[in-house]
């Protein structure tokens, strides 16, 4: 199985429990190696943990590294703290990732992605499939068959 296959499916399984939607943006950030607690910034400004090594994204947010699963939930972490405007600006002007960049694109999708579950447009049953619709290699490349 791909990164981007067990991000989706570790968005499933966080779905069932039925947590409050920040608590559940705030878990997804764990599979980053992001903590709950008062840590938390400790380990997003320190990059987290690659717990979900491997590749599997869609081409224009793949950067040629085993990372992207840990930067889209790191990024979810962040952006579900400190909202999206601040993330975004973290994001280009501390991590020095280009907005036409795959790590900037993907960012971009993690910031949305969090704006569509707070908001209630994305129920948390659906991140998964929004997920393997927006970011996986292997559901993009299906659809095209």
């Amino acid at each position: 199985m791909d990164a981007c296959t067990a991000l989706a499916e570790s968005i499933d399984r966080l779905a069932e429990r039925g947590y409050s939607s920040r608590r559940f943006l705030k878990e997804l950030g764990r599979a980053a190696g992001v903590r709950r607690g008062p840590l938390w910034l400790t380990d997003a400004a320190s990059g987290g943990r690659n717990r979900l090594r491997g590749r599997g994204f869609h081409p224009t947010l793949d950067d040629d590294t085993e990372g992207q699963a840990r930067h889209f939930a790191g990024t979810v972490a962040v952006a579900a703290r400190l909202g999206g405007t601040i993330t975004r600006w973290l994001v280009v002007h501390v991590l020095r990732d280009s907005p036409d960049s795959p790590d900037g694109r993907l960012s971009d999708e993690a910031i949305e992605f969090v704006r569509l579950v707070r908001s209630g447009e994305l129920a948390q049953t659906d991140a998964a499939g929004w997920v393997r619709r927006r970011l996986c290699h292997a559901h993009a490349a299906s659809e095209t068959e």
